[in-house]
């Protein structure tokens, strides 16, 4: 039997067993990575040039953006190497690195949505306190805690997983290292490990959903309440975008992670990841871009600088 010192590699089953379909599915993958890259930036860019998004609200969207760049490369990019090279492994400390940066990045896209929710609730319900509440040092502290709660919590479940014995060299039913496909591969005792995964990763879902329902519910209360002609539509469409984004983020996590055993399949595991790793991060800039005016002006005036410029 080989223990963890001995065991350098993983095999990665990918999206597809079919080479066939693998090859379709990187065409896919790769043209949705460069849409997504190509997206964000944009989304970063329009926000740092503009002097009329540097609130909050878009200060956050920019976070998240660079976060949903982030979680899309730590899981495609080696996907897509794999099967252009046709060698579907990865490295022992690469599958522990990739899944560290899976678990942080994914967690801060729950924790973003949550302070922007945060964020609209305070804009719409307390208006006349939301430059205090949302100051520049409270927006800075919130983003500081984000990155610090995350990276503890993808830290710890890394940590874990790395005291474990691998005894054979196995094929992770993934196309990347997420922590449930590594666990089922180990020989080791992992009942600590699935403890804190429920633990730790039922309270980074569930603590900023239940955060993201109040502020709705309260945002949803205080539109009700507007008399003005026109004015509780105006109120939200200021969160129409952000709705959207929680909408299909947590409704995809939920159908992936709170799916009873009976019906689940890795095949149905490695749809729904794929739809929160590559599609959620492709779909975030076009939902802001195309429902938000402001956003809408921003990215006009960025390209056609750009345009100018090339001229």
């Amino acid at each position: 039997m080989e223990n963890q010192s001995s065991v350098s590699e993983f095999f990665l089953r990918g999206i597809s067993a079919s080479p066939e379909q693998q090859q379709l599915f990187f065409g896919i993958f790769l043209c949705m990575y460069l849409v997504t890259l190509t997206g964000n930036v944009l989304i970063i860019l329009a926000i740092s040039s503009d002097p009329h998004l540097h609130t909050p609200m878009y200060f956050f969207l920019a976070n998240l953006s660079f976060v949903d760049m982030g979680l899309t490369s730590s899981t495609v990019t080696k996907t897509l190497v794999n099967v252009q090279t046709q060698r579907h492994t990865i490295s022992y400390a690469g599958c522990l690195t990739q899944m560290y940066f899976f678990l942080m990045f994914g967690d801060l896209d729950s924790f973003f949505l949550a302070v922007m929710a945060y964020d609209r609730y305070v804009a719409i319900c307390r208006p006349l306190h939301y430059s205090t509440v949302m100051s520049p040092q409270v927006c800075a502290l919130l983003l500081t805690l984000c990155w610090v709660l995350t990276h503890a919590v993808a830290l710890t479940h890394t940590l874990l997983a790395a005291r474990l014995s691998f005894c054979v060299v196995g094929e992770i039913a993934h196309f990347f290292c997420d922590i449930t496909p590594v666990l089922k591969l180990s020989c080791s005792d992992t009942h600590i490990n699935d403890l804190m995964v429920f633990a730790l990763g039922g309270t980074v879902l569930i603590v900023p959903f239940i955060c993201i329902v109040i502020s709705y519910i309260r945002i949803v209360s205080a539109i009700l309440r507007v008399q003005t002609p026109g004015g509780a539509g105006k109120a939200f469409s200021t969160c129409s975008s952000h709705l959207c984004v929680v909408c299909v983020f947590y409704g995809t996590l939920f159908t992936a992670y709170l799916c009873p055993p009976s019906v689940a399949s890795e095949e149905k595991d490695i749809a729904a990841a794929a739809m929160y790793t590559v599609v959620i991060p492709m779909l975030n800039p076009f939902i802001y871009s195309l429902r938000n005016k402001d956003m809408k002006g921003a990215l006009k005036r960025l390209l056609s600088r750009r345009r100018v410029f090339s001229f």
